[in-house]
């Protein structure tokens, strides 16, 4: 049977962690959620994706933006402040899901306007938790911005 992906809510997680990646598809898969998971390494891939520039030129623009900090090429941070500058961009709702606990840079994701910041547990019983929080409240309480 041929899933319908005019239903499905699209996703764009960027990072660099294999192993996160794979425990984020497990999250929304347990979960049960309608989604669309698409992925980039870098933030110089994930503004590419979001301008649909070069092999992202057909990409979907996605519902909710899941962004590490701590990537290669160009990390979270600098992501943020390009996405909070770019007023085609900047309604896009961005949840920062990183290892990092530092106040600081909670405190700058913050006033750069993210949408939310979720520290990544270290179990992975925990990680597919909060994932599966995560797509419950995005999917079902939260009214996205119109595509």
């Amino acid at each position: 049977m041929e899933v319908d992906e005019s239903n499905l809510a699209e996703i764009l997680l960027v990072d660099d962690n294999e192993d996160d990646v794979f425990i984020t598809r497990k999250g929304f898969e347990n979960a049960r959620f309608r989604v669309n998971l698409n992925h980039v390494e870098n933030g110089k891939d994930c503004l590419a994706y979001l301008r649909k520039e070069g092999e992202f030129s057909k990409a979907k623009t996605p519902d909710l933006i899941l962004l590490d900090l701590n990537m290669p090429v160009m990390d979270g941070r600098e992501v943020l402040a390009e996405i909070s500058q770019d007023e085609n961009l900047k309604h896009l709702p961005v949840v920062i899901l990183t290892t990092s606990a530092n106040e600081e840079d909670v405190l700058k994701m913050y006033s750069l306007r993210c949408s939310a910041y979720v520290t990544k547990p270290v179990s992975f019983a925990k990680f597919r938790e909060v994932i599966e929080v995560l797509g419950n409240y995005w999917f079902t309480v939260v009214k996205l911005p119109p595509k």
